[in-house]
This record gives structure tokens, C-alpha cells and sequence, in this order.
């Protein structure tokens, strides 16, 4: 099979600072595309853009603030997108095929599989999957993070050989190199640690709604799933094929982790969790890094109110989330048994199994 690429392009890429498409941008960035699938590769696009490009088209003279705005200027927007994309990719011969999704579809196991086989079929039949946030009917605000965390999610969903974030800065630096001459730029990373976050700033367009802070939270879910990522800048042609090479200009987040099953990509990833477990430090190092499940014995407290098959976070002492898993305790059982040994929870309580969360149905979040 051909390995799958996945970039994401944001609003301020694609669009004037004032708003409304630049089709010389993203003709650019479509033959920078095309060029990946001569070259062998099958390409999935997720873009930004559809309310940038239609706020003007419909007759706001400056980007929209109310949700109701936003998904009217984005439904001129999206057709106007979309209408450009099969305009530029059929010149190099090609066809974009719009997939418009939600967080409510990667919540829902069976809807999110339906679209997996979606694209799995386009890119079967050499379609380029065009993909967007349905901003039309998103109910919260109209932002995965301006589609940095919605690039992630498809990218680990597909298997991607490698998700590319493209910005109109060349990746991650150690200050602001607009305003430090010091600033250097850091090449490579393993680990996106709390420090590393907080070189990450604000968004620096009045267009898009993303910064590096979100590209790096992108990175991280994608490095979990076993996807390494890409965060830089694509300006001249080739420059897209030197980022996918590993000679581009960016810097790059490498993972040796392998790809995570659909079941476990919806675990910690898509799920809504119905409550916490807080967890001893013993039990914490044994989900971690040991591959076990987690047993009464180790649970300290719980908080919220599940049931057996509910989706719970757990937490070490010090408060920091280490993974989700499924759980087999209502709520009520839990607080009656924590911390007691496995003897003596069968004694006072009845359950179809006695680990509080079996290590098949557990992820990792935090290494």
C-alpha cells in the first residue's frame, strides 16, 4: 500500500489578511499536492478556510465573532473552497472529494469507522479527501484548534506515514523571532514536555484561529498514535516534498511508537469520559510502563457517576492524567472497595470482574 500522507493548510495560508480566498496560494499549495501523489504517495488534505473565504461574500466587512455568523459566512465559504480545490487539483489531473466532520463523529465509534471507509475508498480510487471542520452545525466554537487537532486525529485514523502542519512560520523556536535575534530554531523533538509548551504563543493572524500552542498539542496526539509530525512552512515549490523527505523547513516531532488501533483511538482520543479515578503511585508506574490492569487495591478515590462499560480519565496523586480506560464498577461499588485487596472485594461486592480497568481496554496518554 501507499504510504499516506496527511497535511493541513491553515486560514491565514489560504486567505488575505482581509479576508476572502488567494487563489494563487492555494494554487500553490495544490500543485505542491499533486506533486506528492506523482511521486507516489496518497494524499489527504485537511484545510481551514471556509469562514475566512465567505465572510466577505456574504457581506460582514470583518471576520464574524457570533457562532451564528460564523457558520452562515462559513456555508458560503466551504462551496466557495471546495468549488477552487477541484479547480486547481483538476488541472494536474485529480479530483478532491469533501469530507466535512465534527468532534461528535470521532465520539460516535461507528461514525467515525463509516468515514474511515470513506476515505479509504478515495484514496483506493485516487481521489484527494479534502477535509473540514462542518463548521455549518458545530455547536461550541468553530475551532479544532483552526484544524491542527482535527489534522492530528485523521492522520493517526489513516496510518499516516507522517502528518504535515503547514503555518507561515518555520517551526518551533526557542523565543519569538520576530522580536528576539537570538531566537533558534529547534530542529528535531521526541518529547513535548510542559517547558517546550510554553515557547509556544498566541495566533498571529487576524484570519486564522490557531497558534503554535495548538500545532504542538496536535503534534503530541499524533506522535501518540504513531505518527511523527511536521510543523513549518511550505513557500516555494519542492518545499513540500523537502518537509515530507525530512529536510524541510520546520522542525520535525519524531515518535517510536507504533499506530494505535481504531478501538484505542476512540479510547483516548474521542471518548467522553464519565468520571475519575485517582490512582497510588504503585498503580500509576504498573499502567504506565508495566502493561497491567488496574486492580481495587490501587485505586484511592473516584469521582462522578459510571457504570460498567462507562469511559473513565485516571489520575496519579499529583494530578496529572495518565490515560482513559473502560471500567467494570459502578460508581458506588468503587467507593465501597478502593484500596482493598482483591479477596476482599470479592467478599463484599459482586462484579463480573475484579480489575477495575482491564489493561485490553486501557490507553496510555502520558508517558
Amino acid at each position: 500500500m501507499a504510504e499516506r500522507i496527511v497535511v493541513k493548510i491553515g486560514s491565514s495560508s489560504l486567505t488575505s489578511d482581509e479576508g476572502g480566498l488567494n487563489r494563487s496560494k492555494l494554487d500553490f499549495f495544490a500543485s505542491e499536492l499533486s506533486a506528492l501523489k506523482r511521486a507516489g504517495y496518497q494524499v489527504v488534505l485537511v484545510t481551514s478556510g471556509a469562514v475566512a473565504a465567505g465572510f466577505r461574500a456574504i457581506g460582514y466587512t470583518s471576520r464574524p465573532k457570533q457562532v451564528h455568523e460564523k457558520q452562515a459566512s462559513a456555508a458560503v465559504g466551504q462551496a466557495m473552497l471546495m468549488q477552487a480545490y477541484q479547480e486547481s487539483f483538476g488541472r494536474d489531473g485529480y479530483i478532491a472529494a469533501q469530507i466535512l466532520l465534527t468532534r461528535a463523529d470521532f465520539s460516535n465509534r461507528r461514525r467515525i469507522e463509516s468515514a474511515l471507509m470513506t476515505m479509504e475508498e478515495l484514496l483506493r480510487q485516487g481521489a484527494i479527501p479534502v477535509i473540514n471542520e462542518n463548521d455549518t452545525v458545530a455547536t461550541e466554537e468553530l475551532k479544532f484548534g483552526d484544524n491542527d487537532m482535527l489534522s492530528s486525529l485523521v492522520a493517526n485514523l489513516v496510518k499516516a506515514k507522517q502528518l504535515i502542519i503547514l503555518t507561515d512560520t518555520d517551526g518551533l523556536y526557542t523565543a519569538d523571532p520576530r522580536f528576539n535575534q537570538d531566537a533558534r530554531r529547534i530542529e528535531r523533538v521526541t518529547q513535548i514536555s510542559e517547558d517546550l509548551m510554553q515557547l509556544a504563543g498566541g495566533s498571529g493572524s487576524s484570519v486564522g484561529t490557531g497558534g503554535m500552542r495548538s500545532k504542538l498539542e496536535a503534534a503530541r496526539i499524533a506522535m501518540r498514535g504513531g505518527v511523527p509530525a511536521f510543523v513549518g512552512r511550505a513557500a516555494e515549490p519542492g518545499d513540500l516534498a523537502l518537509a515530507v523527505s525530512g529536510i524541510g523547513k520546520g522542525t520535525y516531532f519524531d515518535t517510536s511508537l507504533g499506530n494505535l488501533p481504531v478501538k484505542k483511538q476512540w479510547l483516548g482520543f474521542h471518548s467522553m469520559p464519565q468520571g475519575r479515578i485517582i490512582v497510588d503511585d504503585g498503580a500509576e508506574l504498573a499502567l504506565r510502563n508495566g502493561g497491567k490492569s488496574l486492580l481495587p487495591a490501587g485505586v484511592r478515590e473516584s469521582e462522578g457517576d459510571f457504570h460498567p462499560g462507562d469511559v473513565v480519565e485516571v489520575l496519579g496523586l499529583s494530578g496529572d492524567t495518565i490515560g482513559r480506560g473502560v471500567v467494570n464498577y459502578e460508581s458506588m461499588q468503587l467507593k465501597a472497595v478502593a484500596g482493598m485487596n482483591s479477596d476482599e472485594v470479592k467478599r463484599r461486592i459482586d462484579v463480573s470482574r475484579i480489575e477495575v480497568i482491564h489493561r485490553d481496554e486501557w490507553i496510555t496518554l502520558k508517558a
